[in-house]
């Protein structure tokens, strides 16, 4: 399955490069920043988040995706700021993409429950591929695979680049629009297409990413009222859409919280096709929140060819720390934000 999996990566990667997409985490409401860069600083106090993804587990040298941030507000300046990476690993380390970005984010207040956030971010993207892992089809044998005679791989005529790795300046930006139960937000990243190909194939892939646009948005309905978030109960209905060159995707959803448990349903459909049922469970014990969240395939590829996408998510959100709530009574700070959170 590994090398299968090393030859159909090949006939993709020059599909990739043309047509290149960031990943989307399931559970997007643990990684804020990476939906809208508008959403750095919605916490009263800092916060950390810590997100895993692995696509489709049962194939080996499928997909997996790491994610680690940082944010706090700086509430006498209107303002939140905050640091993403991100790391993207497809083919057990035959392409990997990291990402550092740095985001603000400044605060407009409408009234005392509703303001206008707008968000920027700027770093780097990072590429690089192991050219020596991949498997060409013009390396196969009917009888001897991949080797040729003693063992010794068959070499191929695909031309290596001179450069398997890549550096670009990616920078972003969005909006934020929350009311005291609602909130809605665009973000568009990518504005300067960043170039984070390797592969010279034509003189067309000097496109760079696709402009990925954002949009989404949510209610939050209160089901028990309480002093604080360990006793309340809430719904928070929700969506997601992304579009990216030629790709779309849509989620539709909600989010539950329940005293110290959450969970969440949500639905996600591609452009041409139904993709994935996702459900979610999580936790929380003081300031940690941890989430699991299961991508049911429902596509062609089925969940017996996939195994489904896992998603692990730590959030340490130092708003739930007794002092925080404290100094939180004598502040304006508006939290419709709770699925966030």
């Amino acid at each position: 399955m590994g090398r299968l999996l090393t030859i159909l990566f090949c006939s993709v990667l020059t599909a990739t490069a043309l047509d290149a997409q960031d990943p989307v985490f399931s559970q997007f409401f643990a990684a804020p920043m990476q939906v809208n860069p508008a959403f750095a600083g919605t916490t009263f106090a800092p916060r950390i988040t810590v997100n895993y993804r692995n696509q489709w587990a049962d194939y080996e040298g499928g997909y997996e995706t790491y994610s680690v941030a940082y944010e706090q507000s700086l509430e006498d300046l209107n303002s939140g700021f905050g640091v993403v990476v991100l790391g993207d690993d497809a083919g057990n380390g035959i392409y990997n993409t990291t990402r550092f970005h740095g985001v603000y984010s400044y605060r407009i207040k409408i009234n005392r429950t509703s303001a206008v956030r707008i968000g920027v971010e700027a770093g780097m993207i990072q590429s690089s591929l192991d050219w020596d892992q991949l498997v060409f089809l013009d390396q196969l044998d009917p009888i001897t695979g991949a080797s040729g005679g003693g063992g010794v791989p068959t070499p191929t005529e695909e031309q290596r680049p001179v450069n398997l790795n890549n550096t670009a300046v990616d920078i972003g930006a969005g909006l934020l629009f929350n009311s005291e139960n609602a909130y809605a937000g665009l973000s568009l990243k990518h504005l300067n297409s960043p170039d984070e190909s390797l592969l010279d194939i034509n003189e067309n892939l000097g496109a760079g990413l696709p402009l990925r646009i954002t949009l989404h948005g949510g209610w939050q309905i209160p089901l028990i009222a309480g002093n604080n978030s360990r006793n309340s109960a809430f719904v928070s209905p929700n969506f997601l859409a992304v579009r990216q060159g030629e790709f779309a995707q849509i989620n539709g959803g909600a989010y539950f919280g329940v005293g110290s448990f959450f969970g969440g349903a949500w639905y996600r459909h591609t452009l041409n096709n139904a993709d994935a049922a996702i459900a979610l469970f999580g936790v929380r014990y003081g300031v940690f929140r941890f989430g699991y969240s299961f991508d049911l395939t429902l596509n062609s590829l089925t969940l017996g060819n996939t195994g489904g996408t896992h998603e692990l998510s730590l959030t340490i959100n130092f708003e739930d720390s007794k002092e925080a709530q404290r100094r939180r009574k004598t502040s304006r700070y508006n939290n419709c934000f709770k699925m966030f959170n």
